[in-house]
């Protein structure tokens, strides 16, 4: 399968519209981690991704007369953006669809390099579903973003720049995988040329479309797909991709959101560039590859895919990283509640650092507290301090892993309600567009009260909700319709550990809804 991507891959037209990029060594994380790291770096492209690749080769493919009716695309992200800057080169109409969810950066970005855009539906199945509707009308031709032999090619010629500016031993290289385009690509290329390097996949936990079908052997759809890594949030990895890499890439590695904000991090310190939570997952898969099977002395390579990043969503990142990190442990732990209990509980952590500090009283016998505490990098000395804790006499549990207690509950701090009671607790998605709160809230109407309610806004396409309502239990059927029709995806949290120490109602309901 590979050898017919190689000519491809060596006829492929990109150079009208992307660059070479450089193959530069991370020097801090080298020296880190006690391996040579390698960053191919692809957001330095004119549109800041790998995308303009493939989306140039396909529209360069094009016959004249699909050239003069124009191409079209559904696309959110970078996808939209190579495929804008491809036509505008070539001097072909392009119309981007895209979800009202997107963020005005990326509408405008899309804009300026002279595209229409169609905003259509809160997600991309509905935009795509407009795309084909515009395609029956007006004959456009569909550019796809990943399942496509030309697209694939396209995206290959980043493993035949790596292969000639590395000549090198070279132990693995680490792609990010979304659809699967690029890796294919990738290994297409890799394999055929140096079969001893290790094709290594990098996905999000919660968006691992290609290590799924690996483990099952065939293409498989997912349930459901995280959201914070938005430009590899795909359900299930293309047809044409899949042919490749069920043959050629070696493994898949998974990492967790804490994980890329960390890595985001990383690649600022040694490049001084921001990279998208895409962009930066083939730094995260390094760091653990190299934890993992302990290794030393070693070249590795990873794609830096993306830096289309938008500058609200660093507060967020940075809340995150040292989680991610592995040198911050968040804890609920239980003191007396009395003059000098926050003194005695400072002396218990030894001189350890406190990174975060939540309070409000609740109770005149004890009060739990929400602390970030400093401890080593790579998580060494978290499980010593909780047991250090608990052999001081404290009540100690460990929230570290916990998504609700880093997103919510650490902001929401405040006691707990004792008149409040039947409170069920549920994290809701959102699309980050105008009336989808009031249409949420329209949809409860009156007949059930809202206890509790905390969103922010990270400059994402769709932001968490964490709301409580009072739903008596002979209700409980008809509120759960309720947030069917509404329609947005829910998670009964109710029981939650995180919620229940800080927040939770006075004779709440237990067991989920």
């Amino acid at each position: 399968m590979p050898q017919r991507y190689i000519k491809k891959i060596l006829d492929a037209r990109v150079y009208d519209a992307a660059i070479e990029t450089p193959l530069t060594e991370a020097r801090s994380l080298s020296k880190r981690f006690g391996n040579k790291i390698l960053l191919k770096r692809e957001d330095l492209q004119p549109v800041f991704s790998f995308k303009i690749r493939g989306a140039f080769n396909r529209i360069a493919q094009l016959s004249e007369e699909q050239k003069s009716k124009g191409v079209i695309c559904a696309s959110a992200g970078n996808h939209a953006q190579g495929v804008a800057l491809s036509a505008k080169q070539l001097g072909i109409k392009a119309v981007i669809v895209m979800p009202q969810t997107t963020p005005e950066i990326k509408v405008r970005s899309v804009r300026d390099r002279g595209a229409k855009v169609v905003l259509k539906g809160d997600a991309f199945d509905e935009a795509a579903a407009h795309a084909q509707e515009l395609i029956a009308k007006h004959g456009y031709t569909y550019i796809p973003p990943y399942d496509d032999p030309d697209v694939i090619a396209g995206q290959g010629t980043v493993a035949m720049e790596m292969m000639w500016q590395y000549a090198h031993p070279l132990h693995a290289v680490f792609i990010p995988v979304g659809g699967g385009g690029l890796i294919a690509g990738m290994a297409a290329y890799i394999k055929y040329l140096r079969p001893q390097i290790r094709v290594i996949g990098v996905e999000p936990q919660d968006s691992n479309c290609l290590q799924a079908a690996l483990a099952a052997n065939r293409r498989v759809v997912l349930d459901e797909v995280g959201i914070f890594a938005d430009g590899v949030a795909v359900k299930q990895v293309g047809e044409h991709p899949w042919d490749i890499c069920k043959d050629h890439v070696d493994e898949v590695i998974t990492v967790s959101t804490d994980e890329i904000c960390a890595a985001i991090k990383d690649i600022f310190e040694d490049t001084r560039s921001i990279a998208e939570p895409a962009g930066a997952l083939s730094v995260a898969g390094i760091k653990k590859y190299i934890e993992r099977d302990q290794l030393e002395d070693e070249t590795l390579a990873g794609v830096l895919s993306g830096a289309n990043m938008n500058f609200d969503r660093l507060r967020y990142i940075s809340e995150r990283t040292e989680v991610g990190e592995k040198r911050e442990a968040i804890l609920a732990v239980t003191i007396p509640e009395k003059p000098g209990a926050f003194r005695a509980f400072i002396n218990a952590l030894h001189r350890r650092s406190i990174t975060e500090f939540n309070y409000r009283y609740a109770d005149s016998r004890e009060a739990t507290i929400f602390v970030g505490i400093q401890i080593q990098a790579g998580g060494l000395g978290r499980n010593e301090l909780v047991q250090e804790l608990r052999e001081s006499g404290y009540a100690v549990v460990d929230l570290t892993d916990s998504d609700v207690a880093k997103q919510h509950i650490r902001h929401m701090v405040g006691g707990h309600a004792p008149s409040v009671t039947n409170e069920r607790v549920f994290q809701f998605e959102f699309p980050e567009r105008p009336g989808a709160l009031l249409k949420f809230l329209m949809s409860l109407g009156t007949r059930w009260n809202i206890s509790m309610f905390h969103y922010r806004n990270h400059g994402a396409a769709y932001s968490r909700v964490l709301m409580g309502a009072q739903v008596d239990a002979e209700d409980v059927n008809d509120f759960r319709a309720m947030l069917d029709r509404v329609g947005f995806r829910y998670q009964d949290m109710t029981d939650n550990e995180a919620y229940r120490l800080f927040l939770g109602a006075g004779n709440s309901h237990s067991g989920p809804v």
